[in-house]
C-alpha cells in the first residue's frame, strides 16, 4: 500500500514528538509542527533518515550546529540537521 502525503506527515510528526528523549521531542516536534509540511519528498526522505538515528547522537549533532561545536554528524543528513538546528536556534532567540 502506498502512503499518502498526509499520512506520511502525520506519521513523521508523531515520530518527532515521541522520541524517548524529551530534548529531542522538543527540537524535532516543533520542527515537525513548523516547516515539515513544506519539505519536498526528497527532504522528507532525509528527515526520515534523521529520525532513524538515536536521540543521544542527534542531540549532540543539532546542538553542535547551534553552538558552533565540532561534532557535526554524518554527511548524508548534514543539510537536514542544519535546517533543524536553524529552526531550533530561531525558537531560542529572545523576543525583544
Amino acid at each position: 500500500m502506498i502512503e499518502s502525503p498526509e499520512i506520511r506527515l502525520r506519521r513523521l510528526t508523531m515520530r518527532s514528538w515521541r522520541r524517548g528523549m524529551k530534548e529531542m521531542d522538543l527540537i524535532l516536534g516543533h520542527f515537525a509542527d513548523g516547516p515539515l509540511a513544506q519539505l519536498s519528498p526528497a527532504d522528507l526522505d532525509a528527515y526520515e533518515a534523521v529520525l532513524a538515528e538515536n536521540d543521544q547522537d542527534l542531540y549532540l549533532w543539532v546542538t553542535a550546529r547551534v553552538n558552533g561545536g565540532d561534532n557535526r554528524g554524518p554527511a548524508g543528513i548534514a543539510a537536514m540537521l542544519d535546517r533543524i538546528a536553524t529552526h531550533a536556534a530561531e525558537r531560542l532567540r529572545p523576543v525583544r
